[in-house]
């Protein structure tokens, strides 16, 4: 007599089962383990040195870079210096405004409605900075927006981590490389400022070699900020991006459980 036999398992169907698991295993652990991983190399000198000079550099000034486009100036991120026009370009706001919301109009088609309503709070944010905010504010915000930029752009690029599935983020190793370099700029920018809060020599006053005076320099002489106004500044800004970044992993978590 035969013996009856079970519902066959699909190999396939195992293999997404345990690629979910893992992938839940991965998530609850990867950006608590970057930031401790990132906030280990900076203790040490050279750890620092190379944190800044490989990962949080680039994401620096790509902040300077992004924050002047958004403004309406011409700009280009480079090491260790972006160089921003002098004035605003109409033609150059109509073309970063037009390409931001052809982005928004491809991504509403193909239904990807987070990126959609990314693109729509940028362009609106755009909107705002470009036309509306003077250009002593829009350059103040420039210069902030360095270290700034390694606080936001940190956290957001670490948040790739949450890509949807189907995404080219989710689906190749590129989340993977912006967690690493997320979590080095957030950690580098605000060990810094917060390390301030006590010890004034940590604000980067000062001449750049050849590039003349730095971020906290230009906003403390040329824009009457004080040494307590920046700190705090950036402290908050970084506080509210942890804020963030804690809620979207908790959710996360419970979503997933």
């Amino acid at each position: 007599m035969d013996r009856a036999e079970g519902p066959a398992v699909d190999a396939e169907t195992v293999w997404d089962v345990e690629e979910a698991l893992l992938e839940r295993r991965i998530r609850t652990w990867a950006i608590p383990s970057a930031l401790a991983l990132a906030a280990l190399f900076a203790a040490t000198g050279p750890g620092r040195f190379l944190l800044r000079v490989f990962l949080s550099m680039w994401v620096h000034e790509v902040g300077h870079a992004a924050t002047a486009w958004l403004c309406g100036f011409p700009a280009f991120p480079g090491p260790w210096f972006t160089p921003v026009a002098q004035s605003r370009s109409g033609p150059f706001a109509l073309l970063v405004f037009g390409a931001m919301a052809a982005g928004a109009a491809l991504a509403w088609r193909s239904g990807r409605r987070g990126a959609f309503r990314a693109l729509v709070a940028l362009c609106t944010v755009q909107i705002f900075c470009s036309a509306m905010l003077p250009a002593p504010g829009a350059r103040q915000l420039i210069y902030f927006m360095g270290d700034g930029g390694c606080l936001v752009l940190g956290a957001l690029l670490m948040l790739t981590l949450y890509a949807p599935e189907g995404g080219a983020l989710r689906r190749g190793w590129l989340r993977w490389g912006f967690l690493v370099i997320g979590a080095a700029a957030f950690v580098d920018a605000f060990g810094q400022w917060w390390a301030a809060r006590t010890d004034v020599e940590r604000i980067p006053f000062g001449m750049n070699e050849g590039r003349g005076l730095s971020d906290p320099s230009m906003l403390a002489e040329t824009y009457g900020w004080s040494a307590d106004q920046i700190v705090h500044r950036y402290v908050v800004l970084g506080c509210v991006c942890l804020v963030v970044l804690a809620a979207v992993y908790v959710a996360a978590l419970r979503r997933e459980r």
